[in-house]
């Protein structure tokens, strides 16, 4: 950490003596690089910056004009502050002029009542700066290996955030391009608030407050109701990947800090470059937080908690599960919909791809219902089940409910998305796939039809559902089925010989329509998720 004005005011030789600051306590925090007796008059023209400047005021000037002028030049050339002696040799009290200039500048002048010996001043701020400095060489060969080691590591961006936060001691926040947040360490209550609104920072606050808007490799910007914040770019072959936040609090980023930044802007752009999936390695991170919630390893409120490391913010809000069926031979389709629908609602949410499913724990909004989710998903043709919204500590049950939803979603023909409300009985019979029970009702009732179609070159299955889907009406069945009327009147002696009972008889249509949904129900083939540890609904 840099030696400030403040700091060495407190050495030990300045203690033998009246120390006054006169003008400029607001900026005690400019950093010292060097001590330099001084006694001429234009020593600014040899000032290169961060000077902490001794005289006994011979070469500051006797007029008024000559002390402005001074303290003009000395502040213009950068020096950290002015210590002038008032014993005697040039002044027993400080100039007034001296005093005005220095407070307009806000420059650090500062008055000792006695004669100090300067070698002794320079010795114990040389000292202090070289300890400093070798605190921040072990600093940062610390900080080298620690993110050289991550990087051999082959660790995610994500870690990285962690690491910088862990040894900046402050929030971090690392942004794509599009202000989408994919990673957030070392969080306070601050700036967990300040992610409810995150966009407002991203795109409003950096292009305000620093030049070239959001194009700018670096900036910091600080206003009343927000911490100071710097950011870096990511910069992936010539192009801005994205950008990194470090909120620190009122100032600047202190150097070692600053240097942290940096390094870990460096390491990133590093491990993206050997990265080729770096967004498959974003969403195996969100599917090993789903695993973990339908495994009962954590709970709701902790998977919340941990959505937010990963960019997704689903606090305070009502929470559904979305299970979406992927369709045969079509890699990545399901995902794009379901992620491209969530993307158009704007709504945040955590998305697995497991298996033969996708599974999406997603935030909804006051204006946006689990209901008005689903209708969103039927019009862009996803085959997909939703559970009620509730709070998290329903989650487990939620991803129950919208893998029943799903698992009748599959059966039907063309894509569907089912709310669980809508269900009905199907739910039981959902709950009786999962074991033997449904198997043999199926066989109980449909048995017959069943052994006759797997081994006759006519199957009469089509039939039956062409019959029971016109409710008995034999014209609209033979029109479905491109069939002769008398041909589907022979087609329906087989199945009412085959099934003992008469098609005709309303009570008969019903039994048999439920057994088609519950052969359809055994046959499906989803691999729909398990839900994990139930929690009663309220």
């Amino acid at each position: 950490m840099a030696l400030s004005v403040a700091a060495a005011l407190q050495l030990e030789v300045f203690s033998r003596t009246t120390v006054r600051v006169y003008a400029g306590e607001e900026n005690l925090d400019h950093t010292i690089r060097w001590v330099h007796p001084v006694e001429i008059p234009d020593i600014a023209q040899f000032l290169t910056g961060g000077e902490l400047l001794l005289t006994a005021g011979l070469g500051v000037g006797r007029t008024t004009s000559e002390q402005r002028r001074y303290i003009r030049e000395v502040s213009a050339a950068g020096a950290a502050a002015l210590i002038i002696e008032l014993s005697g040799r040039a002044f027993t009290t400080m100039p007034k002029a001296l005093v005005d200039e220095a407070r307009q500048l806000g420059f650090p002048l500062v008055g000792l009542a006695d004669e100090l010996p300067f070698v002794e001043v320079s010795a114990q701020v040389h000292e202090l700066i070289a300890e400093e400095r070798n605190s921040d060489l072990v600093a940062f060969e610390r900080l080298n290996a620690d993110f050289i080691q991550l990087l051999l590591a082959s660790r995610s961006h994500v870690s990285f955030a962690e690491a910088l936060a862990h040894h900046v001691g402050s929030p971090v926040v690392l942004e794509d391009t599009e202000h989408q947040v994919v990673a957030y360490a070392g969080g306070t209550a601050g700036t967990d608030l300040l992610m409810k609104n995150w966009g407002l920072h991203a795109r409003m606050a950096h292009q305000a407050g620093a030049p070239g808007g959001q194009h700018n490799k670096s900036s910091m910007v600080q206003s009343h109701d927000e911490p100071g914040c710097t950011r870096r770019m990511i910069v992936l072959r010539g192009e801005a990947w994205g950008w990194i936040h470090v909120f620190h609090g009122a100032g600047g980023l202190p150097g070692v800090h600053a240097y942290a930044l940096d390094r870990a802007a460096d390491a990133i752009a590093i491990a993206l470059l050997g990265d080729r999936e770096s967004g498959a390695r974003a969403s195996q991170r969100q599917s090993s937080l789903v695993n973990r919630l339908l495994l009962g390893d954590i709970t709701g409120e902790q998977f919340v908690d941990r959505a937010l490391r990963v960019g997704r913010d689903l606090r305070d809000r009502p929470l559904a599960v979305v299970v979406l069926c992927k369709e045969p031979d079509s890699d990545g389709v399901a995902e794009a919909v379901l992620e491209e629908a969530l993307k158009s609602l704007k709504i945040p949410a955590v998305m697995a791809d497991i298996g033969e499913y996708v599974l999406a724990v997603v935030g909804l909004t006051g204006q946006l219902s689990a209901t008005q989710l689903t209708e969103h998903l039927d019009r862009g043709g996803a085959r997909a089940g939703v559970s009620r919204s509730g709070p998290a500590a329903q989650l487990p049950d939620a991803a129950r409910q919208a893998r029943t939803a799903a698992s009748v979603a599959a059966t039907r023909e063309e894509p569907t998305a089912l709310h669980f409300d809508r269900l009905g009985v199907l739910r039981l019979l959902v709950a009786l796939a999962e074991g033997p029970e449904l198997t043999r009702y199926v066989d109980d009732e449909l048995g017959p039809l069943l052994r006759h179609d797997a081994s006759d070159t006519n199957p009469l299955l089509p039939t039956l559902r062409a019959y029971l889907a016109a409710d008995g009406n034999k014209s609209r069945a033979a029109d479905a089925l491109f069939i002769q009327r008398r041909t589907l009147y022979y087609r329906i002696e087989r199945l009412n010989a085959l099934l003992g009972r008469s098609v005709d008889d309303p009570e008969v249509r019903g039994g048999l329509s439920l057994a088609l949904q519950s052969l359809d129900l055994v046959e499906s083939t989803q691999q729909l998720p398990a839900p994990g540890p139930r929690t009663p609904l309220a």
